[in-house]
């Protein structure tokens, strides 16, 4: 059995009891306990999993959501540069979907200055405020507006988002994780992303180094729903490998490359060596 279908085997096991044993798990796979571990050690990383000894229990997934003024200052540089590297997907002329999210404004605020004739379709009232006088032509959702997140939610910006067909939509999340999914958690701003994915040709996430391997409390979409994945520095290359598979493209800078190429560790070796037995 390979890691990852080791791994998806656990996860199913902690939703199932919440916990589990990793000598048991050693058995069931016919591995070294020191794998099991390594298994464990990758699904707390992503924030499924938190280790205890003997072995490990259900992570509960994070349904904290910040204001909008704690999310924009954080990672701002990281953010700045995913906008530049998403200005290539977009166009002259182009309608635009956007959500709330830090790094879609950011990319907003960038599009703005270097692009010209953008509609742009959001239930962001501070893009909508920060834009008003860019020249581009802006629709508001409408709909409730949240004091903290400065989005507008509900059944009217619902019907607002669905009375229009948009080229691209610019969409961020809390995390991502090959097993979870793409996930967020505002459970109103996620149903409106849903929306917004529905009526564009193209659907762009946006999301820094810091989303990947992680999980949060409502899964949006999976990977097989977006189009470009938009980060500002090459992940590992499970991570490239596995979007590619499901047909994303991965779009990020490249002063990070030596970073991400570096020789893998002990632990690693051992594990792909164990894998490689196992196969046999």
């Amino acid at each position: 059995m390979k890691a990852e279908q080791r791994r998806e085997w656990i996860i199913n096991e902690l939703y199932r009891n919440k916990k589990v044993q990793v000598s048991a798990l050693a058995q069931t796979f016919g591995v070294s306990e020191e794998t099991v571990r390594r298994d464990l050690d990758k699904l707390e990383k992503e924030g499924i999993a938190q280790k205890n000894y003997g072995g490990a229990v259900l992570s509960a997934p994070t349904n904290l959501d910040q204001s909008y003024a704690s999310r924009h200052d954080l990672n701002l540089e990281a953010k700045r540069r995913i906008a530049g590297y998403a200005l290539d997907l977009i166009h002259d002329g182009d309608s635009i979907m956007a959500d709330t999210s830090s790094t879609a404004f950011e990319t907003l605020r960038m599009l703005a200055e270097r692009r010209s004739q953008l509609t742009l379709i959001t239930n962001s009232l501070v893009a909508l405020s920060a834009l008003q006088q860019s020249g581009h032509r802006l629709i508001g959702t409408g709909g409730t507006l949240g004091a903290s997140t400065s989005s507008f939610v509900g059944p009217d910006a619902a019907r607002t988002i669905e009375r229009y067909n948009a080229d691209v939509t610019l969409l961020g999340c809390k995390a991502l994780s090959m097993h979870g999914g793409i996930c967020d958690s505002n459970e109103a701003e996620s149903e409106l992303k849903l929306l917004m994915r529905r009526q564009a040709n193209k659907t762009v996430l946006l999301a820094d180094h810091s989303k990947f391997d992680r999980l949060a409390f409502i899964r949006l979409f999976d990977f097989g729903d977006i189009d470009f994945v938009v980060t500002d520095r090459p992940p590992a290359e499970e991570w490239s490998d596995f979007l590619r598979g499901h047909g994303v493209t991965l779009v990020c800078g490249v002063e990070a490359e030596d970073e991400a190429l570096q020789p893998e560790d002990e632990g690693e070796k051992r594990q792909r060596r164990d894998e490689g037995q196992e196969k046999e």
